[in-house]
């Protein structure tokens, strides 16, 4: 199973296009949104293109393919413009090789962990910065931030397909590639 794993969108409109292009380019069956889908937060400047109606009108049609979770900037009258759920704290994706437990990463991240089995792999955004760690007997990914980067990191996403994780820039540029470990 092919997945597009993104984060923090901030209601850039701008930035949820390109992502849209990539994941239509990119034939993942599945685009796993990590929360801060609308909103920019008080702590964050506007992200350019700025236009949380423009990023719910590109991402809706897309509703079928997406698995969501909340972020510390989405709030309940963000899913009531949404398509798709929006307000569950975690995710669990399992493909025949291993679970993946996805969360915002506010709440539970690399520093607080959830309860995770051996070899299970850690999905979160919220730090805005692209990451893949081996921590203990699992595995952190961070696909960095769609449209808010932070510590001079590109706008990016990450793709799973099987073993391969591939960190991309917006633009659909590789600038890091890792291999999951085979359980």
């Amino acid at each position: 199973m092919r997945i597009m794993v993104a984060g923090d969108i901030h209601g850039s409109e701008y930035y949820c296009k390109k992502l849209c292009q990539m994941f239509e380019s990119s034939k993942a069956q599945i685009l796993l949104l990590l929360g801060d889908i609308l909103y920019h937060g008080p702590r964050n400047p506007l992200p350019r293109g700025y236009d949380p109606q423009g990023v719910c009108r590109l991402l809706n049609p897309l509703s079928d393919r997406i698995i969501c979770v909340q972020g510390n900037c989405d709030s309940e009258v963000d899913g009531m413009v949404l398509d798709f759920p929006l307000l569950a704290q975690c995710a669990y994706i399992t493909d025949s090789q291993r679970i993946f437990f996805a969360t915002h990463g506010h709440v539970f991240n690399s520093q607080n962990l959830p309860p995770l089995q051996k070899g299970c792999v850690l999905l979160h955004a919220h730090t805005h910065v692209p990451a893949f760690v081996f921590k203990d007997d699992h595995i952190y990914i961070n696909p960095g931030s769609v449209s808010l980067p932070k510590q001079d990191t590109p706008n990016s996403f990450a793709v799973i397909d099987g073993d391969s994780v591939v960190h991309y820039d917006i633009d659909g540029n590789t600038f890091m590639q890792n291999k999951l470990p085979r359980l």
